[in-house]
């Protein structure tokens, strides 16, 4: 068995808005209805359900004084919802929340919040969201992607896939729309080449324009911002990787997240139902009705080269490489300065 070069752990991460110990609180939902919350804490937590990733004074907790590290409170499926911890003695909090949003024709979405960023503070909880296509999504899903306070949707993917895959969120929520055209054969082609290795070499030139819309949007702060490619994974999971390194996140983490992926994509939402003999020269059509013939049909693999390496481990081999690091490649190619990076920290970190 090849050996893998980094250890996927399928969990929902937070980090302390305030510094008291809630170690490895996560949140994971059992049913339509409830979720089961863990924390660990020396001292007793109160437990409060609010439908904002903040506390009000009027904010009344489900569970009160808790030692046992776990509690299971109600959290509805039609509401994005967030878990605030609440120490007793000092007030200080902790917020956690899904990572993973609880579509019923999603693929991949989830929430950057709560990874911990520069000089420890986390990341914002229901700013920054990344997933799949979403040709297919139901109107229980609008009903909770449009309370989620979207402003801007970036399509990264290509004409080819927008044409059979089209995205309707925006017009049900008044979000801008942004994409930038290119064929999905230049990047089958990068992805061909390399014989399963460094399969993201390439990227970090043909989608300068997409992940430069990204980041002004991001800078923009004119509300939630969510981007997307087919999968979810690739240009989304470099895209993210991008953000997260601008936000001071550890690479151990962003790592983390990235191959969350093969968990939580969800390919039989990601492309609707086509007779690919309709569509002989479109690349998207014929990749999915080609893979959905193997035995288990279409299915998320493990996003490791031949060798066993992280395709992100090797992607950030090459900025490192040819741009010093992901500071000099943001700057560089997508032309976004020292100042920007100090404002995207100002923006979508907490304070402490």
């Amino acid at each position: 068995m090849k050996r893998k070069f980094f250890a996927i752990a399928l969990m929902t991460i937070a980090m302390p808005v305030s510094a008291w110990a809630a170690e490895n609180a996560e949140v994971t939902r059992i049913d339509a209805a409830t979720v089961m919350v863990r924390w660990q804490h020396s001292g007793p937590v109160d437990i409060i359900v609010s439908d904002k990733p903040s506390l009000d004074d009027d904010n009344k907790p489900v569970v009160v004084a808790s030692r046992k590290g776990e509690a299971i409170v109600p959290l509805s499926v039609k509401q994005r919802g967030y878990v605030i911890l609440r120490a007793r003695g000092d007030e200080q909090i902790t917020i956690v929340a899904e990572r993973e949003l609880p579509l019923e024709k999603g693929s991949n979405f989830r929430d950057l919040g709560g990874y911990k960023g520069a000089g420890g503070r986390p990341l914002r909880w229901g700013k920054i969201f990344r997933s799949g296509a979403m040709p297919i999504i139901s109107e229980a899903d609008y009903g909770l992607l449009g309370g989620l306070g979207i402003g801007s949707i970036i399509d990264l993917r290509s004409n080819e896939e927008r044409e059979v895959a089209g995205t309707l969120l925006d017009d049900r929520t008044g979000a801008l729309f942004v994409s930038n055209d290119y064929s999905l054969k230049r990047l089958f082609a990068s992805f061909s080449r390399g014989n399963g290795e460094y399969v993201y070499s390439g990227m970090e030139k043909l989608l300068v324009p997409q992940y430069r819309s990204v980041f002004r949007r991001l800078l923009a702060n004119d509300g939630a911002v969510l981007y997307n490619c087919s999968a979810g994974q690739d240009r989304t999971g470099i895209a993210s990787a991008l953000i997260l390194s601008a936000l001071g996140v550890d690479r151990e983490t962003i790592l983390r997240d990235y191959h969350l992926s093969t968990a939580l994509r969800r390919p039989q939402n990601e492309l609707p139902p086509l007779d690919p003999a309709q569509y002989p020269s479109n690349p998207i059509v014929q990749y999915y009705s080609e893979a959905a013939k193997k035995p288990g049909g279409v299915k998320a693999e493990p996003l490791f080269s031949k060798s066993g390496v992280s395709h992100l481990i090797q992607f950030f081999e090459v900025i490192d490489r040819n741009y010093g690091s992901v500071e000099g490649y943001l700057n560089k190619e997508l032309g976004i300065s020292a100042a920007d990076i100090e404002k995207l920290q100002s923006l979508y970190l907490e304070k402490l």
